[in-house]
């Protein structure tokens, strides 16, 4: 009883800390956090150089975005125009942010395990019950976002971004000049650690300069309400074909192709499943669907490109 009432004291700090109202669907969702992240490796450094008699730490709180002096007392330290106690320990894996009262951890259990964790690039990643959602072995999430949205080439386009995730499609499009982008997220808790992860684009921020558009929805439902050839530029990220198969389906890439004008790009992400164990080839069962909707295809990164006739 008593973990139940500590757990449900913590989550009213963290509603009252970060959250603010809660999302409605199809409009903005959150104001981003701007206080320090803590990994165990930055909380180390800091210890490291206040053990050293160091009165200052030269380092980031913000995943790489910026680097910033930390002043070092022997029981507090600040930063901007907050101080903080010193956490007496960390996991490994994992990003703590403050919560008002503690150093508390990125993540969220809501029937699934939501977390964001660090990654060698700074540029974070996030996992559902343990399965990592972003590509990180060979290069940061955000590059990896890069050399697929220049498939799809959204300058002065409007896109749409079918699948929102950590934003980075979104981000990458903003910073390639795209004109509007139209972005979609069924799961609240990765809408939450969004508003978390300094390197997620904010939609009210000046440099989005109002071209981004977040929605909190299902885009399998959400996509019949859009226009006929309203996008020049499309983005698909889906969960994989276990967990949503209706993002697979031949109904859905119809959709895909109504809403997309003739010319228009589409990068489809697959993955590269092994198709020895798995006995499918998902990669070419998609570029087979799309085609039958309208779109030329071809293999193209981990995914399908796709060009609508």
């Amino acid at each position: 009883m008593l973990a139940k009432r500590l757990n449900t004291a913590r989550s009213t700090r963290l509603a009252a800390h970060t959250l603010g109202p809660q999302p409605l669907i199809g409009v903005r969702y959150l104001p981003h956090y701007t206080g320090p992240l803590l990994t165990r490796e930055t909380l180390d450094a800091i210890l490291a150089a206040r053990g050293a008699g160091h009165g200052r730490w030269p380092g980031t709180l913000d995943l790489g975005r910026t680097q910033e002096e930390v002043l070092l007392d022997a029981t507090q330290w600040r930063w901007r125009d907050g101080s903080y106690p010193y956490p007496a320990k960390l996991k490994d894996r994992t990003i703590y942010f403050w919560d008002g009262e503690e150093f508390a951890p990125v993540s969220r259990f809501s029937g699934s395990l939501i977390k964001l964790v660090p990654t060698e690039w700074q540029v974070p990643t996030f996992e559902i019950d343990g399965i990592k959602m972003l590509p990180t072995s060979k290069e940061s999430p955000l590059d990896d976002a890069q050399r697929k949205v220049a498939l799809v080439e959204p300058r002065g386009k409007p896109v749409l971004d079918t699948c929102g995730g950590l934003g980075y499609f979104a981000r990458r499009c903003l910073e390639a000049g795209a004109a509007s982008i139209r972005s979609f997220e069924k799961n609240a808790d990765v809408l939450w650690l969004r508003t978390l992860n300094p390197w997620s684009p904010d939609p009210d921020a000046a440099a989005a300069g109002g071209r981004l558009q977040l929605s909190h929805a299902d885009v399998s439902q959400a996509i019949t309400t859009l226009p006929d050839a309203a996008f020049d530029a499309l983005l698909h990220d889906p969960p994989r074909f276990g967990i949503a198969g209706e993002l697979y389906s031949q109904a859905f890439y119809g959709e895909l192709a109504r809403v997309a004008r003739r010319g228009a790009r589409l990068f489809h992400y697959t993955g590269s499943p092994n198709k020895l164990t798995s006995g499918r080839d998902v990669p070419r069962e998609v570029a087979k669907r799309l085609e039958a909707a309208g779109f030329k295809t071809r293999l193209a990164l981990d995914g399908v490109l796709g060009v609508r006739r």
